[in-house]
């Protein structure tokens, strides 16, 4: 339709085909180049032009401070018949308390409750979010800054030997971190801190690892914490020993069930260098994939992540410009 149009235009009228071509040329050439400052997406877009806008939303962060800190120790030791390992470093004097064999159903309807009841801000109220729906329950008492070691282990009469196939009902255990002293509840904002941790058993063989962890709030919120991926430095050594067999069939079980590789990866020996200049400090994630790889100077010029490609809908920086100018005071 567009060649017959032409066609005839042309025999009506040569100037003025010849003048209807170059309007339109030159209305198309001022698109590309953004002559009329409109943001249309191209990619004949000058790789050399310093400032243009992009959609990538940047998120305003309010720093918290997280009094709880736990995490596995020897995870390859840990199965449900030889018990487990934790390893705590808690700000204040806290209560760490162990649920084996966590219903999942009622794990979550707790968190619910959390935000629209009552806060889980000690282990009896988790417990009655819970309606008792566990196995077993260790409590400990933790003290501040300490780093202690706490060994924890199903007694032998209850003869549990695992926890079904997969998917289960039940969590092979939970962990729940909560302060000790009620004046602490009032300092924090984070009151209590839910662990999910994975324990192999003979029939579920994934090796020992926290899926996920829950910081509550005093507010009702309730928020999934997330690992950030660093820029791995070239001169460090892998952290984890397993054979590439290991790797493979611990692979196969986080995909059966239903488990993303890249969040349950283990962290890694990270560098602190921006992934594009070598020069600028790390200092902006980027959402959803989160990436830490960017430096204040290198975030404007990215609307994808530079090392997976994925298109950034939100970023935030870890440190202020005003915590960076102390950083680097306190260095001199």
């Amino acid at each position: 339709m567009a060649a017959v149009f032409l066609v005839t235009l042309y025999e009506y009228s040569p100037l003025f085909y010849i003048a209807v071509v170059f309007t339109c040329f030159i209305v198309t050439t001022g698109l590309v180049l953004g002559w009329f400052g409109w943001d249309v997406p191209v990619i004949l877009r000058n790789s050399e032009e310093t400032q243009f806008n992009t959609r990538v939303f940047k998120k305003q962060m309010r720093q918290v401070k997280n009094p709880f800190g736990l995490e596995i120790t020897n995870p390859s030791s840990a199965s449900i018949t030889t018990g487990i390992t934790l390893t705590t470093d808690c700000l204040e004097d806290s209560l760490l308390t162990c649920y084996w064999g966590c219903s999942v159903q009622k794990l979550y309807e707790a968190l619910q409750k959390h935000f629209y009841c009552f806060r889980i801000s000690t282990p009896q109220a988790l417990e009655d979010a819970l309606y008792s729906e566990y196995l077993y329950q260790e409590q400990y008492f933790i003290k501040k800054d300490s780093k202690e070691e706490i060994y924890c282990q199903l007694p032998r009469d209850t003869k549990i030997e695992d926890f079904g196939t997969v998917p289960r009902s039940r969590y092979p255990m939970v962990a729940l971190l909560t302060l000790a002293d009620e004046d602490d509840r009032e300092i924090y904002d984070i009151i209590s801190m839910v662990s999910v941790i994975h324990i192999p058993d003979k029939t579920y063989k994934l090796s020992c690892r926290i899926l996920y962890q829950y910081l509550l709030l005093a507010q009702g919120q309730f928020h999934d914490l997330k690992q950030l991926f660093m820029s791995a430095n070239n001169n460090s050594t892998p952290s984890s020993s397993s054979s590439p067999e290991q790797k493979n069939t611990d692979r196969s079980l986080l995909e059966k069930a239903g488990l993303s590789e890249t969040e349950m990866e283990p962290p890694e020996e990270n560098s602190k260098d921006c992934v594009v200049c070598q020069n600028g400090t790390v200092n902006w994630v980027l959402l959803p994939c989160r990436h830490t790889c960017l430096c204040d100077g290198c975030i404007k010029y990215f609307q994808q992540c530079p090392m997976c490609r994925q298109f950034v809908q939100e970023s935030f920086a870890l440190c202020s410009q005003k915590e960076q100018d102390k950083d680097k005071l306190k260095s001199l």
